[in-house]
């Protein structure tokens, strides 16, 4: 594979991640959340080459959740020839939002019906986890998000349990930062990535990300620090 030691170096903190909050376990059907962008495409990736490479029984399967109002069918051709030469199971499921909810949907609002999507998928195909694509670069941001926005200083929990323990969700990835992600999807020769959100450039998070890069200008070890404080005061959330 291009860029292999990059790989082997971002499965072990995968993997660290995974053994510190038990996220995977013996005989797990996970569904892994995937965009299309080269965060989830590279979670899927290394959540594969952790499958072989150990013995545990796990089986992955790549679930895309698809808006009708907004269909690309360039992607998901790309992404249906790439599932299948990876020798991934996968499934597209609609995004169902209500006639009467307005267009363009908030953040919140999309992010709650691709959520409820994922939950659904994962219960038709009999999974019990759901792994999601968030980064350390994405725990940075929602701590500055509930900082400034709630006045709660927490990131995200690498495991959540919902409808009593029936479904997981884990986030195998907070220990890698968006740069190393960056780079492997370039190296692994991914898929397009869709176009962007309409929202991407507007949103609270966009300006989270601003403030960081802004910041990581003025002084590179910020994100670091921002972390290791979140960790401090948070145990049980991850830091790069």
């Amino acid at each position: 594979m291009s860029g292999y030691p990059l790989a082997e170096r971002l499965l072990k903190k995968v993997n660290r991640a995974i053994r510190k909050y038990s996220l995977i376990e013996d005989d797990d059907r996970i569904v892994v959340a995937v965009s299309g962008g080269g965060d989830s495409l590279g979670l899927l990736r290394l959540l594969q080459m952790r499958q072989r490479s150990l013995s545990e029984r796990v089986d992955l399967i790549a679930v895309r959740v698809y808006d009708d109002a907004n269909t690309d069918a360039r992607l998901r051709s790309d992404l249906e020839a790439w599932f299948q030469a990876s020798e991934v199971e996968y499934a597209f499921v609609p995004l169902e939002v209500p006639a009467d909810e307005p267009r363009p949907l908030s953040c919140f609002r999309c992010a709650w019906h691709r959520r409820k999507a994922l939950f659904l998928a994962a219960d038709r195909l009999g999974c019990n986890k759901v792994a999601l694509g968030h980064h350390a670069d994405d725990l940075a941001e929602t701590a500055l998000l509930n900082l400034f926005y709630s006045g709660r200083w927490e990131g995200m929990e690498p495991r959540v349990e919902f409808f009593g323990g029936k479904i997981t969700v884990i986030r195998p990835l907070l220990y890698v930062p968006k740069k190393d992600l960056t780079r492997f999807a370039q190296a692994s020769g991914f898929p397009p990535p869709p176009p962007p959100c309409p929202n991407s450039l507007t949103s609270r998070r966009a300006r989270m990300q601003t403030l960081l890069q802004e910041m990581e200008k003025d002084h590179r070890g910020a994100k670091s620090n921002l972390l290791r404080a979140l960790r401090s005061e948070t145990p049980e959330v991850f830091i790069n």
